[in-house]
């Protein structure tokens, strides 16, 4: 699928996840996202899915505790602390937590499948209307990948040095020597677009591949999920 469509139906995927309140439709997202998320090399795709999700059963988790609907049938009735109120449990609390909860793991896997799956360079030279933007938006989401990449080499590289990282604390270390390689990286990224001549007019572009009819299908089903999911879901 070519990136232009595939990123459109990413983005409607993502916009449901704000409008769908029925609990089977969020989760069928759910479930449809992490198994896209699985087509991606195993090395990179964990720390995306197991971070959307976790942070998901956060929300469901902590969110009836603090924060009280009116609603529903008392579960549990704990003791008032200040500032926060009483805490307690209800039926209307633990659904509302579960589809705020749901829908932050379908806007989640919605970005982790763009960053894993998506051709960012492709995309940027298919938005020819608005390359500035686009290149800023590619850049922008190449980061933490990137990033993720440095992070496994410097910790690879010092393990072979008898030095094992270990919690939190240890892999700070890396954060200093992170923060010199992206200033570096950038100012040789921007010594190429110049070289490149990037900003002119006239500028060339490389050919693309005509569009498949998958690539219209999804195009049309990002246009169509948004209307059901706005209008039915």
């Amino acid at each position: 699928m070519s990136p232009g469509p595939a990123t459109a139906l990413l983005a409607a995927v993502a916009t449901a996840g704000f409008l769908v309140d029925r609990l089977w439709a969020l989760a069928a997202m759910v479930v449809i996202l992490v198994a896209v998320c699985l087509r991606a090399p195993v090395e990179r795709r964990f720390i995306y899915i197991s971070g959307a999700l976790f942070s998901a059963l956060g929300v469901i988790v902590i969110s009836p505790l603090m924060w009280s609907s009116g609603g529903g049938t008392l579960l549990w009735e704990g003791p008032t602390l200040p500032v926060i109120g009483p805490i307690d449990i209800s039926t209307d609390e633990i659904q509302i937590a579960v589809v705020n909860g749901l829908r932050l793991a379908v806007v989640a896997l919605a970005f982790s499948a763009y960053t894993l799956l998506v051709d960012h360079d492709r995309l940027v030279s298919a938005a020819g209307f608005a390359r500035r933007s686009a290149l800023a938006v590619a850049l922008a989401t190449r980061l933490v990948p990137t990033l993720e990449r440095d992070a496994a080499g410097m910790a690879d590289s010092v393990r072979g040095r008898g030095v094992h990282l270990h919690g939190a604390r240890g892999y700070a270390t890396l954060l200093s020597p992170l923060v010199a390689g992206s200033l570096e990286r950038a100012t040789g990224l921007a010594e190429a677009m110049e070289a490149r001549g990037f900003g002119r007019s006239g500028a060339t572009r490389a050919p693309r591949p005509p569009w498949a009819y998958a690539d219209y299908v999804a195009l049309g089903g990002a246009v169509v999920l948004v209307g059901v999911a706005a209008l039915w879901l």
